[in-house]
């Protein structure tokens, strides 16, 4: 097996390890919503702290429900990788392509 294969499989299965741990162990459970996002947490701790808080302003856009609101973020993940992976395959094509044209100047002065 290839050395980059090799850290390829390894990188999934941690991200396999990391994505299942907290569903086998359990994490989360002595919670009402076990895996609300840092926001919900975030105003819990400051209603907590300080119950008089008024936020500084308001969201522009209120989703109508939290399965709208999870679709949205879900949108926005998809977005954000469909740009990275173009970037990132836009580069190596160009590299691939200047190799290979790298290889076909060199073995055309070898003629």
């Amino acid at each position: 097996m290839k050395r980059n294969t090799r850290i390829n499989v390894l990188l999934l299965l941690a991200v396999a390890v990391l994505a299942v741990a907290p569903l086998v162990f359990g994490l989360g459970d002595h919670k009402e919503e076990p895996f609300a996002g840092a926001d919900a947490e975030a105003e819990t701790a400051i209603t907590e702290i300080d119950p008089d808080y008024e936020p500084w302003f308001s969201p522009l856009y209120e989703p109508p429900s939290g399965e709208i609101e999870s679709a949205l973020f879900a949108v926005q993940a998809a977005l954000g990788a469909g740009v990275l992976a173009y970037y990132f395959g836009l580069r190596r094509g160009r590299r691939q392509g200047l190799e290979r044209a790298g290889a076909a100047r060199t073995a055309g002065e070898g003629d």
